[in-house]
């Protein structure tokens, strides 16, 4: 197989399909919703499959012209002057969010893990039913399940060292939900008929919350938009769905992730269609990463270097950095910033040490850049994570000279390096990321670093960057000498990081888990060589 045919231009419509899409989540065989849920929501659930389901194949089916035209050249760009940026629309921040200087997340299917977030004396949490969670069934009805109890108060988790049940401490921290994103389905709730997994989360959550129960209105966190108009498909669900629950139109808030290319030109036409509902902005920044590489594939020049290689305050972030507070703090609205990878391990002090000074320095970069909060993942980062930001919010920060339409994309010239040894990192996470996937987790702790479903895609991109342009960009070898990075040495490199793992393994591993981790090794470079670069 040559370099340029190791990925595909179509990714899925390309190729053959794979075992199992995964981008579907399927209810189990036998699975009787009539028996699950009361009929009235079925009958809700329809009446929205109607409404909203085409509008999302019609947005998915423009994600992949915008994509198919920047491959071609015609890369994303800043829109023209519109209503959105010439009026002096505002938001109006309700109390109760004023503060979130450290927005704690994690997966929501992981109640031990849902308690002590919630726990942690963080302004925030985010209880995650996308990224950080596998998208099978059991892990989706679990974590709705938890959700629902986090809400009304009543999760707890049996602690087997103090053998006891820990239950949720009263505090004032808000509760934000992030569904799965526009570009997966469900399946096997409404027949033969297949959902928008976002339509169905947010209106089985909807439907059974009652307000009465909740210390705020519902908030959902918004993942994986593209364009300006997305927002409007998620602004009519929530108004479709308080319109059905007699709340106000507005009840519903959310905040949105700024995670995709295109949509860093499209944040202010984006938080306009929403200005009922959004409270503020996040900057998801590694599937930003990710997202800038796979819009620029095609283009030797940003090849990146090794991830770990490249700085938090990195050109291409920074501007962007710049430019989210701005427009956020404009409209009244907070600004959010990333999540540091790498994890603090109480029994490794040195480890332990250097994850929080980075973190330090890290949200300290976003507290300089305007940023109100941050994300972490871990309890002993919320107080460092707080400490580096004014309190509650900077929202009367705002930069004199303000560059409202900058360069959201200077080419990365100079920046970390790119080596041999990075790509067999990146091969050995990507299959012990996928092994995690099919035991049922969406993020895993691999190397002191907290890897999910987006530091996976940037890895799949950069080891596809690396093979399309061997030619053009050199990467080098253990001794400094370059090494060509043709698909047989990709494979090469999967064949020895999966040995190496499944040398590791102590001697009685069952051999069941030394067949997943080959399925995940198969998985992973086959996601690679058809070119399935979307988040799954």
């Amino acid at each position: 197989m040559s370099a340029t045919n190791f990925i595909t231009q179509n990714s899925f419509a390309a190729a053959s399909q794979p075992d199992h899409d995964p981008r579907m989540n399927t209810a189990p065989a036998g699975f009787e919703p009539h028996k699950e849920f009361p009929a009235d929501f079925i009958e809700l659930l329809g009446e929205l499959h109607r409404e909203f389901t085409p509008r999302q194949r019609e947005l998915l089916a423009r994600r992949a012209a915008v994509l198919r035209a920047a491959h071609q050249g015609r890369l994303p760009d800043h829109l023209p002057p519109s209503e959105a940026t010439r009026s002096s629309w505002r938001t109006e921040l309700p109390e109760w969010c004023h503060d979130q200087r450290n927005q704690m997340t994690g997966p929501a299917d992981d109640a031990e893990l849902v308690v002590k977030m919630l726990n942690s004396g963080a302004p925030g949490v985010m209880l995650d039913l996308e990224d950080s969670m596998a998208n099978f069934w059991p892990n989706l009805r679990q974590g709705i399940r938890n959700i629902l109890g986090a809400l009304r108060g009543e999760l707890t988790y049996f602690d087997k060292k103090r053998n006891r049940t820990v239950g949720i401490q009263p505090s004032k921290t808000t509760i934000w939900l992030r569904p799965r994103g526009l570009h997966l389905h469900q399946a096997g709730v409404l027949g033969s008929e297949i959902l928008p997994a976002p339509l169905f989360d947010v209106a089985l959550i909807a439907y059974t919350v009652r307000p009465e129960e909740l210390k705020h209105p519902l908030a959902f966190y918004i993942p994986k938009s593209e364009s300006a108009e997305e927002a409007l498909w998620w602004r009519d669900l929530f108004q479709a769905i308080a319109e059905r629950r007699g709340w106000p139109r507005d009840y519903i808030k959310c905040m949105a992730l700024v995670e995709s290319h295109p949509l860093a030109y499209q944040m202010e036409e984006f938080a306009y269609h929403l200005r009922e509902h959004l409270l503020g902005l996040n900057l998801g920044r590694w599937d930003y990463m990710a997202s800038l590489i796979h819009f620029h594939l095609p283009d030797p020049r940003w090849v990146l270097p090794d991830r770990n290689t490249i700085p938090h305050d990195v050109v291409f972030f920074q501007r962007l950095r710049e430019l989210l507070p701005e427009i956020c703090h404009r409209r009244g609205m907070l600004a959010i910033g990333g999540m540091t990878a790498l994890y603090p391990n109480r029994e490794d002090p040195e480890l332990n040490a250097r994850a929080l000074a980075v973190l330090e320095k890290d949200k300290k970069n976003e507290a300089d850049a305007r940023f109100d909060g941050a994300w972490t993942g871990h309890p002993d980062q919320n107080e460092i994570a707080v400490r580096q930001f004014p309190y509650p919010n900077q929202l009367h920060n705002l930069r004199v000279n303000f560059v409202r339409y900058p360069d959201l994309r200077p080419v990365p010239d100079g920046v970390g390096r790119r080596t041999l040894a990075g790509t067999r990192a990146a091969v050995r996470t990507t299959i012990r990321y996928r092994f995690g996937v099919l035991s049922g987790r969406g993020a895993s702790l691999l190397d002191g670093y907290m890897e999910d479903l987006a530091t996976d895609r940037i890895y799949r991109l950069m080891i596809a960057q690396r093979v399309r342009h061997c030619d053009a960009v050199e990467i080098a070898g253990d001794h400094g000498q370059p090494v060509r990075h043709t698909p047989e040495l990709v494979t090469q490199l999967f064949d020895e990081e999966l040995e190496r793992i499944l040398h590791e393994l102590p001697a009685e591993t069952p051999e069941s888990v030394r067949d997943r981790y080959r399925e995940a090794r198969r998985l992973s470079e086959q996601m690679i060589v058809r070119g399935e670069f979307t988040p799954v």
